[in-house]
């Protein structure tokens, strides 16, 4: 290994691949960038709905709470480079940001593409050179417990420290296909089981169809397992489509399903969180007054988004053409039950290509927390969604890839 300047290669052009470059020679090695596709940031480009939400606006305490796997893992590298720091710095490189709801943090532009090209331009301050080829392996010392370079398309070459930013499984066609597992287990080191997070769930009920399109807002979601014990809860929005549901709860709630246990899980829905059971039934009441005559199906419209209507009629037994005035107190008492309770059993995951992350991944087991780098094999560091931690929706996991990729350039660069 090189006892002056130290020669890093960096394997992935994404968000913690930029990052990681620029990070790495800031502080004075010599790097080198690659990236199969035939542009940097291909994935970056597309998060948010190609607006970016690049972190989220929280303290470093707020910031672990929302990370429901290896957390703990996360804590030294998050309060190193910080939410405030990430804003800061893509303040510094010329993209003026802005707050939204949640603490999401966004360009103004609302163009993800400033983000790319800001960490681009880093790049090329910072001289770290980009070439676009794939890699196709690590090469190791003969003991296999250090790395001594990268073996590409085109050939080999020498590096002191290499660090993978390679990404997961979701979105393969930007070119996240899995290399950077492949890579850790040929080094020796663990990989945990990968599969999709924050991912729309497919579910049983045909009713889901029906609906396809509708989206709910202020809705208070309750996650049970087969045993009835509450595995998740949130408030907010969702929608409905043609295999289930998906949307900003939704995929947040996905992180905290077991993949094994996946079709115990049923979701219920509190259509009416404003009211309690009493205020609810008696604004029903109120309405089948109002409509003593009419026919059942025209008080719904007051109640619900024409979509779901037919749905929830259905579901509590009640003749849509019965007068108001002929519902009987256990039918008003079944459509008080479905509106504070609507249940909808989940069959599955979408595909791990529909996911915005991967879950699994190298174990942190195998890094050291405030670097990065393998305690197997010397050198060798890993950074962003390659390691198996992933958190809520938010900007939280282009955070993690940010603060993971700078502990990583900066160990990486340390002669």
């Amino acid at each position: 290994m090189s006892e002056k300047t130290p020669r890093v290669a960096v394997i992935g052009g994404g968000a913690a691949g930029m990052m990681a470059a620029a990070a790495a020679a800031s502080y004075g090695a010599i790097v080198t960038l690659y990236e199969k596709n035939p542009v940097l940031g291909k994935k970056l480009a597309i998060t948010g709905k190609g607006r970016c939400n690049v972190t989220n606006d929280c303290t470093p305490d707020e910031f672990i709470r929302n990370v429901p796997r290896n957390p703990r893992f996360l804590y030294g590298a998050v309060n190193s480079f910080t939410p405030e720091d990430t804003k800061a710095h893509f303040e510094m490189l010329g993209v003026p940001l802005k707050t939204e709801r949640g603490n999401r943090v966004f360009p103004v532009s609302d163009n993800a593409h400033d983000i790319v090209d800001a960490l681009k331009k880093n790049l090329e301050y910072t001289d770290v050179t980009v070439r676009h080829e794939a890699v196709k392996g690590l090469i190791l010392n003969e003991a296999g417990d250090a790395v001594t370079g990268v073996e590409t398309i085109r050939g080999s070459y020498p590096f002191d420290r290499v660090i993978v930013c390679t990404g997961g499984l979701s979105y393969p066609g930007t070119g996240s296909t899995g290399d950077g597992y492949r890579f850790a287990k040929r080094a020796g080191l663990e990989v945990m089981p990968t599969g999709p997070s924050l991912v729309p769930l497919v579910c049983q009920e045909s009713f889901c169809a029906e609906m396809m399109g509708l989206s709910l807002k202020n809705t208070a979601l309750t996650i049970k397992d087969a045993a009835g014990k509450v595995v998740y809860e949130d408030f907010g929005e969702m929608l409905f489509t043609h295999f289930g549901v998906s949307g900003p709860m939704i995929l947040s709630a996905s992180a905290h399903l077991d993949r094994a246990k996946i079709g115990e899980y049923v979701l219920h829905l509190d259509l009416k969180p404003a009211l309690d059971e009493k205020t609810l039934d008696t604004r029903i009441l109120n309405d089948f007054r109002a409509a003593i005559n009419k026919n059942f199906s025209n008080v719904m419209g007051g109640l619900l988004p024409a979509k779901m209507q037919p749905v929830v009629t259905k579901l509590s037994g009640i003749d849509p053409a019965a007068k108001c005035n002929s519902v009987t107190k256990e039918q008003r008492k079944a459509l008080l039950t479905i509106l504070k309770d609507f249940p909808i059993h989940v069959k599955g995951f979408r595909p791990v290509d529909e996911a915005i992350i991967t879950s699994g991944g190298v174990s942190v087991k195998e890094l050291s927390p405030k670097t990065m780098e393998s305690k197997k094999v010397k050198g060798l560091y890993f950074a962003g969604e390659v390691i198996d931690v992933d958190a809520y929706t938010g900007g939280f996991n282009l955070q993690i890839a940010f603060s993971t990729a700078m502990a990583a350039g900066h160990a990486a660069a340390e002669s």
